[in-house]
C-alpha cells in the first residue's frame, strides 16, 4: 500500500508538471497610437485613400449643378453613374464614380440607390424647366422669402432637390462605405487577410497590407480633402475639405456632440497603429467607436433638421422652411446606414426609414408639431 501511494504521488507530480508545462503565457499587446494619422514602412508611407478623395471631389461638384439649372439629366446621370462630366478632369481619370458606391452594402436596400437616380430625374424635368415660376404648393419653381431672405429651388412639394441628394449621400455613400464596408470585421478580416497582415504580406507594387488598406480607405471617407492630416479638425470652407459628413461633424463638434472630432480622429489612429500591430480586438474596439460617432451625427442632424423646419415654418419663412426639411430629409434617409451598437444593427431600418419619409413628404402641409414629434422619436433612439 504505501508503494502504491508512492506512485500515485509521483504520477500526480509528473502530471501537474505537465499541466505547467502546456500552460501558455498570454501576452497582451500594447498599441500605442502616433500623434498623427501617418504610418510609414521602410521610410515610405503606407496611407492611401486617393479614391476616396476622388469621390468627395465629385460629390461637391455634383451638388453644386444639382442646384445650377444648367445640366440636363444626361449631364448629372454620367456625373453620378459614370464618373465623368466633371471640371477636374483627373476625376474621369481616376475612373472612381459615386453611383456604384452608393447603398452598396450587403445591408443596404436595393431600392435605396433609385431614389439617387430619381432625384436626378425629378429636378431636370420637374425643377429646372421651372425656374422662372414663383413656387407654391404643388407648382415647381423659385421661392424667396420675404426681406431679400434665403431663395430655393424646388418640386412641388417644397423639395430642394440638391439637399436631399448630398444629405442622402452621408449615408448611403460615407456611413455605408465606412461602418458597413471598410470598417467592418467581415471587410477586414476578409480572404487571407489577416494571415497576410501577421506576415507584412504587401499589396503588390504597393507599401501597405490589404488591411492596412483598406482601414485608410474608411479613414478617406472623412478625411479625403483635408490638406492637414496632423489635427482632428478637417479644413472648413469652400477650399478646404470638410465634404459630406466631415463637414457636419465639424458643426456638432462644436456645438451639439463637444469633442465628437478629436474622438473619431483618435479613434482612426488607434484602430490603424493596431492593425500594424497585430491586435485585432483593438482594432476591433475602435472601429466601434468610429461607427457609433458617425451614426450620432446622423441621428443628431436628423432631428435638428427637423425642429428647425418646424420653427421656420412656424415663423412663416417657407424658404428656410424647405431647405431645412430637405436636408432633414437627406439624413433621415440616411439612418439607415447608421449602426446601433447594442444591436448591431442599423438604428432605423429601410422600412422604418421610408415610412418616416412619407410622413413628411410634402413640405408645404406637414404639421410642425409631427416634425417635432419625430424628432423627439429620433433623439429618444440614439439616447440625446
Amino acid at each position: 500500500m504505501k508503494n502504491l501511494k508512492q506512485i500515485l504521488v509521483m504520477f500526480l507530480g509528473i502530471f501537474l508538471l505537465a499541466c505547467e508545462d502546456d500552460t501558455e503565457e498570454v501576452v497582451e499587446v500594447v498599441v500605442t497610437p502616433p500623434a498623427t494619422y501617418a504610418f510609414e514602412r521602410n521610410g515610405q508611407s503606407t496611407v492611401s485613400f486617393s479614391g476616396q478623395s476622388a469621390r468627395l471631389e465629385m460629390a461637391a461638384e455634383l451638388g453644386t449643378w444639382l442646384n445650377t439649372p444648367i445640366k440636363t439629366a444626361a449631364d448629372l446621370d454620367a456625373m453620378f453613374n459614370d464618373g465623368t462630366g466633371f471640371g477636374n478632369p483627373a476625376l474621369a481619370a481616376s475612373g472612381k464614380k459615386l453611383g456604384n458606391k452608393t447603398a452598396s452594402s450587403s445591408i443596404a436596400s436595393s431600392t435605396v440607390k433609385p431614389q439617387f437616380d430619381a432625384l436626378i430625374e425629378d429636378v431636370t424635368t420637374n425643377v429646372f424647366p421651372n425656374v422662372a415660376n414663383d413656387a407654391s404648393a404643388g407648382t415647381p419653381g423659385t421661392y424667396t422669402d420675404a426681406g431679400g431672405g434665403r431663395t430655393v429651388i424646388i418640386n412641388g412639394k417644397g423639395h430642394e432637390i440638391n439637399q436631399l441628394f448630398i444629405k442622402g449621400l452621408m449615408g448611403a455613400l460615407v456611413c455605408d462605405q465606412i461602418i458597413w464596408g471598410y470598417l467592418s470585421k467581415g471587410k477586414l478580416d476578409g480572404g487571407t487577410n489577416v494571415a497576410d497582415n501577421d506576415a507584412g504580406t504587401l499589396v503588390d507594387g504597393k507599401s501597405y497590407t490589404t488591411m492596412e488598406h483598406y482601414w485608410d480607405e474608411g479613414f478617406g471617407y472623412l478625411y479625403g480633402l483635408d490638406t492637414d492630416l496632423t489635427t482632428a479638425e478637417v479644413e472648413k470652407g469652400s477650399s478646404g475639405g470638410d465634404v459630406l459628413v466631415s463637414k457636419y461633424m465639424n458643426k456638432v463638434n462644436t456645438s451639439s456632440l463637444p469633442g465628437i472630432s478629436q474622438e473619431i480622429y483618435d479613434a482612426f489612429k488607434h484602430g490603424r497603429a493596431a492593425i500594424v500591430a497585430g491586435a485585432y480586438d483593438v482594432r476591433d474596439e475602435q472601429a466601434d467607436i468610429v461607427t457609433t460617432k458617425l451614426s450620432h451625427i446622423i441621428g443628431r442632424k436628423a432631428a435638428d433638421y427637423l425642429k428647425s423646419g418646424a420653427d421656420k415654418i412656424d415663423a412663416g419663412t417657407w424658404a428656410d422652411a424647405h431647405h431645412a426639411l430637405s436636408e432633414g430629409w437627406g439624413f433621415i434617409l440616411s439612418l439607415q446606414f447608421t449602426k446601433d451598437p447594442n444591436t448591431g444593427s442599423p438604428y432605423y431600418s429601410n422600412s422604418e426609414v421610408n415610412s418616416m419619409l412619407s410622413q413628411i413628404d410634402d413640405f408645404w402641409t406637414v404639421a410642425p408639431a409631427d416634425l417635432r414629434s419625430m424628432a423627439s422619436s429620433i433623439e429618444s433612439k440614439f439616447g440625446f
